[in-house]
């Protein structure tokens, strides 16, 4: 019999990035606060010293920082019709494990989303017509505006010390930034990252053409930075040691990085790892949340009661949780009811493989956020009209690594191995780049989350099955933005260039992004979402969930930025609405 522990004010489920917010901006109200979390403690200065994190065998392919999917998996189709299989390794996605989660093991591509992303229905028909958005995308709009958002982004920016150019403060355009991008209120705290040589040819390139670039948003530290908890971060040393890694120097932001050294020290918060939070409890209403059911590392059972619950984990694990708490209707892609595993999204990153021949790149110099950017051709920043898709995506220039083993940009008919491969890949590793797309995924009526009724975790609960794959706005887009992937790529005056499309169907085994979103999207009626636009459950007013599981679609961008505002914006929610009134945010 599980035993019962005194009750909490708040209790968070998982604590990753988002739990560090919500435990920072919750403690600050006075609340008592416990995170429980499956994994373990990372300690930057143990866990990622510069004298071994930079072990690709250990970190990129035997995936020390990533969940195990012997421990923790999901079952996957493309389509209904088909029979799931569990994912026996990450291959597309690497979600992480243990205190801090996935944002230990980023690279640090610290975006805003569009005005258009939050408005995305509205805006697409009031410039297009209803007959834009097919029968089978289930669009929506978000229940919140940019303009909302706009003052958590920069909260967030100034927390991470992220290093940029601005494009449009106060709705004065601004020379060398992201002309497309939502009015700021302020510049980034910090100045753009120093390019190398393979992104300046890209961004001369772009700028040949009549193009927009401009350096990518970055977490890796262009300079030694202080955050307003007075957290210090140092300057970034190009190692390009950064997605798949923990960064050791204190150079990109993290929950490590800039708010642990204060939230650890206060007493109203309280920490537990390598404990499983398996169900969330109901009273027998079954509108209050009373708390959580976990496990620890011994197989104990414990029943954790709270006023309130937080769920902050990735967001497959948020949605699964939920669904073995049955709390909320999973969603039925044959009649369009439920909202619980509705509008999963991904994104599509085709790549065009530049080879220069005798321009020596170095690409062992290298950041995870090192790159030119063109948003021409992302959101609704150009005329889409008689293309037959809406959105886009952002085209980059990055050079992000040069890892030895992971690095393989190989013309086309290289063989797989031998002296030819060899020479090869010894003759493109200085002179070679990708130009690459970072693409939107509407969501579609037959991509979706549910309960696999054949196969079980270790506790007994169904594993969450994703049915997902590409659909024809998805490969139109790509078909389009490829095109001009390749003008780019030209224009570079290559020896020769290698298109690297994705498609026609999706496939979970290589890897992709770690950008997945959707499931308990938010929205402004509880027929059309799983949660307000305060991230809080409409039908339990105590439980609010948080992450990219919010996202009704995913958009040209890497998510990270906008999570983190969303998280704040929850986290205000919380402490100057919800606590004065301890019921709905929005009424229905």
């Amino acid at each position: 019999m599980a035993q019962k522990l005194p009750s909490v004010d708040v209790l968070l489920v998982g604590f990753g990035w988002t739990g560090a917010i919500m435990a920072q901006e919750l403690t600050e109200a006075g609340l008592e606060v416990l995170a429980i979390e499956r994994g373990s403690w990372r300690e930057t200065s143990t866990d990622f010293a510069p004298t071994f994190i930079q072990d690709e065998l250990r970190y990129r392919y035997h995936g020390h920082l990533f969940e195990q999917t012997a421990q923790e998996t999901l079952t996957f189709r493309n389509t209904s019709d088909q029979k799931a299989l569990p994912m026996r390794r990450l291959g597309s996605f690497l979600p992480g494990t243990g205190v801090g989660g996935s944002i230990l093991h980023w690279n640090g591509q610290a975006w805003r989303f569009l005005p258009y992303d939050f408005e995305i229905r509205s805006q697409t028909i009031a410039r297009y017509g209803e007959g834009m958005v097919p029968q089978d995308m289930t669009l929506q709009d978000w229940g919140v505006t940019y303009d909302e958002l706009e003052p958590y982004y920069t909260r967030w920016e100034d927390l991470c010390g992220i290093a940029g150019q601005a494009g449009n403060v106060k709705g004065q355009k601004q020379s060398g930034g992201n002309p497309f991008e939502g009015r700021r209120s302020k510049a980034y705290p910090t100045p753009p990252m120093k390019q190398t040589y393979g992104p300046t040819l890209f961004a001369e390139a772009a700028g040949s053409m009549g193009l927009h670039p401009f350096p990518c948003p970055s977490a890796n530290m262009s300079q030694a930075y202080t955050n307003p908890l007075g957290v210090s971060l140092a300057p970034c040393t190009y190692c390009g040691f950064c997605e798949k890694f923990g960064c050791g120097n204190y150079s990109k932001a993290s929950a490590q990085t800039t708010i642990l050294p204060v939230l650890m020290q206060k007493k109203n918060f309280s920490l537990r790892t390598e404990s499983e939070v398996t169900a969330i409890n109901l009273d027998g209403s079954r509108k209050h949340a009373t708390g959580v059911s976990y496990v620890d590392m011994h197989g104990n059972e414990y029943e954790q009661p709270a006023d309130l619950v937080v769920v902050c984990a990735y967001i497959t694990h948020n949605v699964h949780l939920l669904m073995a708490s049955g709390i909320g209707t999973i969603y039925d892609p044959g009649t369009g009811r439920g909202t619980l595993g509705k509008n999963y999204c991904y994104q599509i990153t085709p790549s065009v493989d530049v080879f220069l021949g005798d321009k020596i790149l170095n690409p062992f110099v290298g950041a995870g956020a090192l790159g030119m950017i063109v948003d021409d051709w992302n959101g609704d920043n150009f005329d889409h009209s008689g293309l037959g898709f809406i959105h886009g995506g952002y085209i980059a220039g990055y050079v992000t690594t040069g890892r030895p083993i992971e690095t393989e940009l190989l013309p086309e008919g290289t063989p797989k191995w031998g002296a030819k491969w060899k020479k090869a890949f010894i003759g493109n590793y200085l002179t070679s780049m990708s130009v690459s797309l970072m693409g939107a995924v509407m969501p579609n009526a037959a991509n979706h989350l549910d309960l696999d009724p054949s196969y079980r975790d270790v506790y007994g609960r169904p594993l969450m099955r994703m049915t997902y794959d590409f659909k024809q706005n998805e490969l139109k887009m790509q078909d389009f933005t490829m095109a001009k992937m390749v003008d780019i790529a030209k224009a570079m005056k290559p020896r020769e260039i290698k298109k690297s499309p994705r498609g026609p169907h999706y496939d979970i085994e290589p890897y992709q992004s770690t950008h997945n979103t959707g499931g308990a999207i938010m929205g402004a009626t509880p027929q059309q979402s799983l949660v307000n636009r305060y991230l809080q459950h409409w039908d339990v007013p105590n439980l609010f969930v948080v992450g990219a599981s919010a996202f009704p679609h995913n958009s040209g961008y890497n998510p990270t930025g906008t999570v983190s505002a969303l998280a704040l914006w929850a986290a205000d929610a919380i402490r100057n609405q919800y606590l004065k009134h301890t019921g709905p945010l929005v009424q229905t």
